[in-house]
């Protein structure tokens, strides 16, 4: 018996280690269902769905890109004060006197502008597929308001630098927003946080980048993981290639 079996086998082993050692499928399928990360997913899913072939993994790219806009985005708030007297300053200071400041810099910014690219990818490659049909309807709902949270964490991060570039932009956006019919007004407004482009708005446009949408988007990724893979098991018969 190996060592790493018999600590298993004594009290302290057991409080920890709740479920058997793999041996048999049931003792698989009971590690999973102990398991607090896995028990909200099927046991078994189609060997197919793991393929490249399937979904060119698009959706995982989708994730390692705001994984990676998750890291560096905090590693940038260390520097950054979302106020119109020292945002353009701190950019400045960024990217001549931090450590790798303009490194991590960039790769937010190729983050961002990737994961666009690949969240529409991964929307057309679904779109294509059919994998909108029943009975996940309502997943491709929640991918289609990620699209959406994606376009607005990239809009409303392009105010944080506090330039030109960015001032122009964010006003020719706001303004475009004005002509949504019936409530076009109310989200400018909304945007804006006043009449134009000010401190009130570069503090709103900070806290979306940086709390609402992220936070919203990692508890809607959570669900639509879970989706997929509940709707997968529904919608194949029984007797498939499972792994």
């Amino acid at each position: 018996m190996s060592m790493s079996s018999k600590l298993r086998q004594t009290t302290i082993g057991r409080s920890i280690w709740r479920t058997p050692d793999a041996v048999t499928e049931r003792d698989r399928a009971a590690k999973h269902w102990a398991s607090f990360l896995l028990h909200i997913y099927p046991v078994k899913v189609r060997r197919d769905e793991l393929s490249f072939r399937y979904s060119w993994f698009l959706g995982v790219i989708s994730l390692v890109l705001f994984a990676s806009l998750f890291v560096s985005g905090v590693y940038l708030m260390f520097f950054y004060v979302p106020s119109p007297a020292t945002a353009y300053g701190d950019i400045e200071n960024l990217q001549t006197e931090v450590a790798f400041g303009q490194f991590i810099r960039n790769v937010h910014r190729w983050s961002a502008h990737l994961m666009v690219l690949a969240v529409a990818a991964h929307m057309s490659r679904v779109f294509y597929r059919g994998a909108y049909k029943p009975p996940r309807e309502f997943n491709w709902v929640i991918g289609v308001i990620l699209l959406v949270m994606t376009l607005l964490m990239s809009f409303t991060g392009y105010l944080l630098p506090w330039d030109q570039l960015a001032y122009w932009a964010i006003t020719v956006g706001s303004s475009m927003a004005a002509f949504v019919p019936w409530a076009g007004d109310q989200a400018q407004q909304t945007l804006l946080a006043g009449d134009s482009v000010g401190s009130a708005t570069l503090v709103r446009f900070y806290v979306l980048h940086v709390f609402v949408l992220p936070g919203t988007m990692v508890m809607l990724v959570m669900f639509h993981l879970w989706r997929w893979r509940k709707d997968s098991m529904l919608s194949h018969p029984e007797g498939g290639d499972h792994e």
